[in-house]
């Protein structure tokens, strides 16, 4: 499923190229979630259903169990008795499928701005790169509607939706936290580097939380945050803003509210946000552990040849639909899909967030 051949309009496949490098670097630094999935390359040629494959041990007793991935490590408490073979753990594996899909859009561009703009290169690039911010949100949205649907979920305060008007608070980071450990869940050790190829980098081990800005206050509020600007080494992600134990918080405008979903905004003795201001906006923190979940990301793959997005432009010519070749058009398309590979290994905490 490689771009292949003139799909590039009145671009050369060089020119083509640089302009999806271009793409790339303006749309990775607002790509929060995809680095933190298991990456799973876009293949050539192959139908649009891919496979998502996850290994494990089992011997009968533990190993993969139930649709929600739970994966307990059999062990060796046997001890060898001399000369005879154990019995052994099998190696096993289980496929999840998911169709791919393709998302695109386009701006237009006019035979006038052509002939009358000076700099008509650079502003077709400056075009280019606003596209790459669009592809990267959409496709940014498109993960985080797959893993807001997860079924493993806390909330600040009651036992549903309807009953959330209070903000995220020190115990219950803890509660998710005790929850990925007595299941088995890694922490996030590597990420996908911030280049267009497919690169990734070991970070500090930790558990990755998804946040709105709109609840950045409250975190730092909580007592142990620490900022970014205090960490003793590594370096903060794209849209991080600090720790809290065993938790990093990365925010973006993306992981966006349910309006007014929640109880009533002031019911706490303390005013949450809302945007009619009767019920409280109820703000899903998405809480992540190693593996988590798969995704095919925007990068190239210089193994197999293939990348997950293109760009053409397309200049001002006469045509049947425009005989006074008026009219030009740049555009991008991508192939996405991503789904949750390890229930246990994702956790949405449902919180309100202080006016």
């Amino acid at each position: 499923m490689a771009y292949t051949g003139n799909t590039y309009g009145d671009l050369t496949p060089r020119q083509a190229n640089f302009a999806v490098k271009e793409f790339l670097m303006r749309a990775l630094p607002l790509l929060t979630i995809e680095k933190f999935g298991k990456q799973v390359p876009l293949p050539k040629n192959e139908t649009k259903t891919i496979k998502f494959r996850r290994y494990f041990l089992t011997n009968g007793t533990g190993g993969y169990s139930g649709e929600a991935g739970a994966y307990n490590l059999p062990l060796a408490l046997t001890p060898l008795v001399e000369g005879e073979t154990p019995a052994g753990t099998k190696m096993d594996y289980k496929d999840e499928s998911v169709d791919i899909a393709q998302y695109g859009n386009w701006t237009g561009f006019t035979d006038f701005f052509m002939d009358t703009h000076p700099d008509v290169p650079p502003v077709i690039r400056e075009f280019s790169d606003i596209l790459g911010e669009q592809a990267a949100l959409t496709k940014e949205t498109l993960t985080f509607n797959v893993l807001k649907a997860g079924s493993q979920v806390f909330y600040a305060n009651g036992s549903q939706r309807t009953d959330v008007n209070t903000p995220i608070t020190l115990a219950m980071i803890r509660r998710v936290t005790r929850a990925f450990k007595n299941q088995n869940m890694q922490k996030i050790t590597t990420v996908l580097a911030s280049t267009p190829n497919y690169n990734t980098q070991p970070i500090e081990a930790a558990y990755v939380c998804l946040v709105h800005p709109n609840v950045e206050n409250d975190i730092r509020n909580i007592d142990g945050f620490i900022n970014i600007k205090h960490y003793a080494q590594g370096k903060a992600f794209e849209g991080e803003i600090g720790q809290v134990e065993d938790v990093r918080f990365i925010s973006s405008t993306v992981f966006s509210a349910f309006a007014d979903a929640g109880g009533a905004f002031n019911g706490s003795g303390t005013a949450m946000l809302s945007t009619t201001g009767t019920n409280a906006d109820v703000y899903p923190l998405i809480f992540l552990a190693k593996d988590a979940f798969n995704i095919i990301p925007l990068r190239a793959n210089t193994n197999t040849g293939s990348v997950s997005a293109s760009m053409a432009v397309v200049y001002p010519k006469p045509t049947e639909t425009d005989p006074l070749g008026q009219r030009g058009t740049i555009s991008w398309k991508l192939y996405h899909a991503a789904m949750i590979s390890n229930m246990f290994g994702v956790v949405r905490a449902e919180v309100a967030a202080t006016a």
